[in-house]
């Protein structure tokens, strides 16, 4: 009997979808997953703003946010290439380039590798060896400890690899520092509490498609209304931690006001889709995806906060 490799170059059960310079150069950039890189440089630049204690140094934030992006894209890219045959299987990401045979493994794997070393020597260079270290760390966390290690593995695969996502924080700090300190802590704790709840919700809505692949997401192998259940946990415990950075931190009104309004709306969503799930409706009336499309607008509101504060710093009575 003869074994396929499921890692296998796919471009012979599918052809390439167009061609030129700018049609490839767009697939690589497609590799890199722009959109989540978007998501991370939500939390690096208002970060910045903080440790500087107002406007930082705008070179040094391109330099940083550069230094960033490659190394993000590098981790995209690496874990495109070993989650190829996931991605062949998944309804949601069968486009990818290397399912559609676009870029060969090949290419794609030297891209990746590329971007990881250039990203590690700008940030070293320009920026500081702690920030090129943070960087190089969070690529390792998402591609080993992610995505080859917990994901096809344990259903908390995306509570303890989110870890990686939330390093930009502390690049961010360090950057500006020099250092890592415990406000810096407190912003990286929100953003891991947060990844299960805006993770889970998405997980709901494609659990065909991860059990087809055999990816045992916690939609995968348990009930939704148990996944609800863990998604107000962890919600609680990212909205709690939010409200740490007052007294560690000192920030004022504006990121007060920002941390416990969105923090409710947040709680609201999620203990609404527990309440559903606890009925026991259709998926259409469930409607996890309205959770995790808010919680892209909560983490966005609450390091506009992060970065208005210093700026327009308003004291909070005895924080003074």
């Amino acid at each position: 009997m003869t074994t396929v490799d499921p890692r296998a170059d796919l471009s012979a059960l599918h052809g390439p979808g167009g061609s030129g310079v700018r049609f490839t150069l767009g697939q690589y950039v497609s590799l890199t997953k722009p959109r989540i890189i978007e998501l991370l440089l939500i939390t690096t630049i208002p970060v910045m703003f903080l440790a500087q204690g107002g406007v930082p140094d705008l070179l040094l934030v391109l330099v940083t946010l550069v230094g960033g992006s490659l190394s993000a894209g590098a981790a995209n890219t690496l874990n495109c290439y070993f989650d190829r045959d996931i991605d062949a299987v998944m309804h949601r990401t069968s486009k990818r380039p290397l399912v559609t045979g676009v870029i060969s493994p090949g290419r794609a794997l030297t891209f990746g590798l590329t971007l990881a070393v250039l990203s590690t020597l700008w940030l070293g260079l320009l920026v500081n060896w702690l920030s090129a270290g943070l960087a190089l760390g969070a690529l390792l966390l998402y591609v080993v400890g992610y995505t080859l290690v917990l994901k096809r593995r344990t259903a908390q695969n995306i509570v303890w690899g989110g870890a990686a996502g939330c390093m930009p924080v502390l690049i961010g700090w360090s950057a500006v520092t020099g250092q890592v300190s415990w406000a810096a802590v407190v912003l990286f704790l929100v953003i891991f509490f947060w990844t299960p709840p805006h993770y889970w919700p998405l997980s709901m809505r494609y659990k065909d498609d991860y059990a087809n692949a055999h990816v045992p997401m916690l939609p995968v192998v348990e009930r939704f209304v148990v996944v609800a259940r863990q998604i107000v946990v962890y919600s609680w415990a990212m909205v709690l931690t939010s409200l740490a950075l007052i007294p560690v931190q000192g920030v004022g009104w504006v990121y007060a006001v920002a941390a416990v309004a969105s923090g409710a709306l947040f709680l609201i969503e999620a203990h609404r889709l527990l309440s559903r799930a606890k009925a026991g409706v259709a998926e259409d009336v469930l409607k996890p995806m309205r959770l995790f499309h808010f919680s892209i607008t909560y983490l966005t509101i609450l390091f506009i906060g992060v970065a208005l504060d210093p700026i327009w710093h308003l004291p909070l009575p005895g924080l003074s």
